[in-house]
């Protein structure tokens, strides 16, 4: 197993207390910046590069309402990290993902994308004002809709996706949250998950016999959630349908390609 993400000393430390934990081997840990294109092409160069398969692939990685600010490559942080990092770094581990002869990729979402759809205008907000809020919540219907379009590219050859809702979990992702926020303003309604609770769905979705063959869903409190057309925010178990809708998805596929795709061309061509 290998874990990726930003902070060394935190990420060696998971790694050595999952190996303590694991059966199967020693947990590596990798560097990983989700917010530079160019530590996601290494990572992914170096990964393909060894020859082994990817069986499990988990999305997991983010950023929740900052202030302003902008990736390496001059992305919004949370769309350039939440959805381009990941959106770069998954799909440059397609040949791994397909060596492994059914491989899952999870994509972790939120019930924040009823704050906003993709605004595929200016997801960049370069002539919007900027909204830290309804940033995060376009990232996490960005992942949705990625989950979706992959899916629908790569079913067929043997590799699923599915976006997975946690839940409410208490972690460093609240860092740019105020105690109000954290009571009111982001989940007034909310029923908190322990680490634990927060993962199971995570761990459903890689591994659940039902789920083989399975993708282009929504995953929440183990199960598939539906669409909600009712009045009112979404119930538990529902989300709402401009997350998974396949137009959304392919018009996002194309925009995240052509923003990735030219390291010169800047976020708002």
């Amino acid at each position: 197993m290998v874990i990726a993400g930003r902070n060394r000393e935190r990420g060696e430390a998971a790694a050595m207390e999952l190996t303590a934990l694991a059966d199967g081997g020693p947990v590596v840990f990798r560097h990983l910046d989700l917010a530079s294109l160019a530590s996601v092409r290494g990572w992914v160069d170096r990964h393909n590069a060894t020859g082994k398969p990817c069986h499990i692939l988990v999305a997991n990685a983010a950023v929740m309402a900052p202030p302003p600010a902008r990736t390496e490559d001059g992305f919004e942080l949370q769309f350039g990290t939440n959805h381009l990092g990941h959106f770069a770094f998954v799909t440059g581990l397609v040949p791994s993902l397909l060596r492994a002869d059914g491989a899952r990729v999870i994509v972790l979402s939120s019930s924040a994308h009823r704050r906003s759809d993709v605004d595929f205008d200016d997801p960049n907000y370069l002539a919007r004002p900027y909204d830290r809020w309804q940033a995060y919540g376009q990232s996490k219907t960005a992942n949705a809709l990625f989950a979706v379009a992959f899916d629908a590219r790569h079913a067929a050859s043997g590799v699923t996706a599915n976006a997975v809702m946690p839940g409410a979990i208490a972690t460093g992702l609240q860092r740019h949250m105020s105690a109000a926020e954290r009571s009111a303003r982001c989940w007034p309604n909310a029923e908190w998950k322990t680490p634990e609770q927060g993962a199971a769905t995570t761990v459903w979705a890689a591994t659940a016999p039902e789920l083989s063959g399975a993708g282009g869903r929504y995953l929440e409190d183990c199960s598939v959630a539906g669409p909600w057309r009712g009045d009112g925010p979404p119930p538990r178990g529902h989300y709402l349908p401009y997350a998974m809708d396949a137009g959304r998805a392919d018009r996002l596929w194309v925009l995240s390609e052509r923003l990735i795709g030219v390291g010169e061309r800047s976020p708002g061509d």
